[in-house]
């Protein structure tokens, strides 16, 4: 997906929501629990419930993982049936890959070509070498973690060298680099809700790039400060709602209250993008 259908599916639908698909299958409704197929079936039912309110879907690895072979088999599932039916959707795999080399390229082309996703998390603590074999991919996303919503994120992201720079900051300046030699900015950023004011010098490093930013819901954080913070013109934000959306009902009509609670946040980010 383009930068620029990223931008037409925001404005067209009014909504730069992301659903995160963090199916854990000790929290699905009793009534699927002992169905073969469950986590597949839950999140085909989130999906067709809540997808005129957002633009992405970003399925947590871990989850699907824990499950072992059904989990993955789910999770292949779950992006297929979006291609097939939902191709206008953004589909980020939040796997947060981090290694090097051949063992990189490998994570690659399992995302980018087995499952064709359109975008990866990525930990860039390893340097250029953790980075540049996902960006080869052109067509495809590479979300750099950057400032996380996480509180032991200030064990080292906020750290400061002798020049005031904090770590977080150091890491999105130097992954610019990376953009000027590989010929193609495919990078996004993670950074999130809760970090407050710490947005604002996200921004000032990367005035135009996308934002993936998790933590409004169950963790707390202000999309309307997110907004005000780190809103372009061109929107410029992904903000994602996992647990807030997937599991605020646990009965037989949990769909309804989640596409309920995605109309929710997509009517907030409406009036946001018309300011």
């Amino acid at each position: 997906m383009t930068r620029q259908q990223l931008i037409d599916q925001i404005f067209k639908k009014q909504s730069f929501l992301c659903v995160g698909l963090d199916t854990d299958t000790k929290k699905l409704p009793d009534h699927l629990k002992n169905d073969e197929d469950a986590v597949f079936k839950f999140n085909q039912q989130i999906i067709d419930a809540t997808a005129p309110y957002c633009v992405a879907y970003k399925p947590n690895l871990a989850f699907y993982e824990a499950a072992g072979l059904k989990g993955m088999e789910a999770f292949e599932k779950t992006v297929d049936y979006l291609h097939e039916n939902y191709p206008e959707h953004f589909v980020i795999a939040d796997a947060k890959r981090g290694d090097i080399g051949n063992t990189a390229a490998l994570y690659a082309r399992t995302f980018f070509e087995t499952y064709n996703v359109h975008a990866l998390t990525v930990a860039p603590y390893m340097g250029a070498d953790s980075v540049i074999p996902f960006m080869s991919y052109k067509d495809h996303w590479v979300i750099v973690l950057a400032l996380t919503s996480n509180p032991g994120s200030k064990d080292f992201q906020l750290m400061q060298d002798v020049n005031e720079e904090h770590l977080f900051e150091r890491v999105i300046r130097i992954s610019r680099q990376w953009v000027d030699q590989n010929g193609t900015d495919n990078l996004m950023y993670v950074v999130g809700a809760t970090q407050g004011d710490l947005l604002r010098y996200v921004r000032e490093i990367v005035p135009e790039s996308f934002l993936l930013v998790p933590g409004i819901g169950a963790q707390g954080g202000s999309l309307q400060e997110v907004c005000k913070c780190a809103m372009t013109r061109d929107c410029g934000l992904i903000v994602n709602s996992s647990r807030a959306i997937i599991y605020a009902d646990s009965t037989e009509h949990f769909a309804e209250v989640a596409a309920q609670k995605a109309k929710e946040v997509q009517q907030e980010m409406k009036m946001l993008l018309q300011k």
